[in-house]
């Protein structure tokens, strides 16, 4: 079974190359529309919400996609490249059709985000 960043590669090899961030460097920021969702091949992304931070995610995860699913397509959070970091990227349509070809790919990407969720609900209960 592969796993969500595997499926976004697999997709991406018709598309454009990885793409390298480095460390420092924003990828995406809090209220921009969205049109991309990420999968991480190296590296940390930490997230923030209204400029304090939240969380970080590493190798192997997916992150963005958010913004394909939403109605007003925009990012709810920023993501900034914690370390120098290696990224692959999925259109909607591409990312659309992953899921409507692969229920397992989608099933990993709801449990990525619930997993996330999950993390900042435990942050929050415990401020």
């Amino acid at each position: 079974m592969l796993t969500p960043v595997e499926t976004v590669q697999i997709l991406q090899q018709h598309g454009s190359e990885p793409i390298t961030i480095s460390a420092g460097e924003t990828i995406f920021t809090e209220g921009d529309p969205g049109e991309l969702m990420y999968g991480l091949i190296e590296g940390e992304i930490q997230f923030s919400l209204g400029g304090k931070p939240a969380e970080s995610i590493g190798t192997g995860d997916v992150f963005g996609e958010g913004a394909l699913v939403n109605s007003d397509h925009k990012r709810r959070s920023t993501a900034t490249a914690k370390t120098d970091c290696k990224l692959v990227t999925l259109d909607k349509e591409r990312f659309l059709f992953a899921v409507q070809q692969s229920p397992v790919f989608a099933l990993e990407v709801l449990r990525s985000y619930s997993d996330r969720v999950n993390t900042l609900r435990h942050l929050l209960v415990s401020e």
